[in-house]
């Protein structure tokens, strides 16, 4: 088991790659904190994780709220007496709107969620990880953070963010025993697009544009094996990176 004796706290786990990197962690032998909005769908995960080798326990909580990551952090600490991982996860998309249409309400939903979220978690993980003598933060980013035009600006920009958030990190506490790095995935079979309601038409016709050269979608099972292999010693060398997985998508 990879992660035999470890703990962590994995957001956005009621679905898609949340969920698939948190039962994966279990199976493992991981401790995990699973949070997200929606506790019907974490007590369904800890059910399912009842005869693996580590233990599930949910906490219901909204990445948008600096006190929700700081409390994540504290459970953690609480059932379990440390963090060794903290993978930030939680993710939403904008209304593919470009900066032309935007409004402020949904730039700072998206940057909430998105950039802040993580930020806060970054920040209260690193801080113990450090009297520990090591952890381990794992983004979840996106190609969008790599590229100009996979989403509406608030998005993008979130997502460039979040890279480097993620290489500072990396940097700065690689003496203490800490690495950060980052999942860019490219498409993914998941619930992300769910919240978008009212797209820019605009936006989206040139979104659209690169659309035509995905090669195909990947599963979250396929982004959590790279999330176990960031978690685990096998990575061990790797620190501030970004680690892209869309199936050739950006080498186009």
């Amino acid at each position: 088991m990879k992660l035999n004796g470890k703990v962590a706290v994995v957001t956005g786990a009621s679905s898609g790659m949340g969920r698939s990197i948190a039962l994966l962690y279990a199976k493992e032998g991981a401790s995990v904190i699973v949070v997200a909005r929606r506790k019907e769908k974490l007590d369904e995960i800890v059910e399912i994780s009842k005869d693996y080798n580590g233990t599930i326990i949910a906490m219901q909580g909204d990445v948008s709220k600096k006190e929700d990551n700081e409390k994540m952090i504290d459970l953690a600490i609480e059932k379990f007496g440390k963090i060794d991982i903290l993978v930030n996860n939680a993710g939403i998309m904008d209304e593919m709107m470009p900066v032309g249409e935007v409004e402020d309400e949904l730039w700072e939903s998206v940057m909430n969620v998105n950039l802040n979220g993580p930020f806060y978690a970054c920040r209260k993980a690193v801080n113990l990880m450090i009297q520990q003598s090591g952890g381990n933060i794992i983004n979840v980013g996106s190609i969008g953070g790599l590229n100009g035009c996979r989403a509406g600006v608030s998005y993008t920009a979130s997502k460039y963010a979040l890279l480097g958030l993620t290489k500072n990190i990396g940097f700065m506490y690689a003496d203490k025993g800490i690495r950060c790095n980052v999942i860019c995935p490219g498409g993914v079979d998941s619930e992300i697009g769910v919240g978008i309601s009212h797209p820019s038409q605009f936006g989206f016709s040139r979104v659209k544009l690169g659309m035509e050269s995905v090669p195909r979608s990947g599963s979250p099972e396929e982004i959590a094996t790279i999330a176990l292999f960031l978690a685990s010693d096998d990575s061990s060398l790797i620190n501030g990176a970004e680690i892209v997985a869309d199936a050739g998508w950006t080498a186009f």
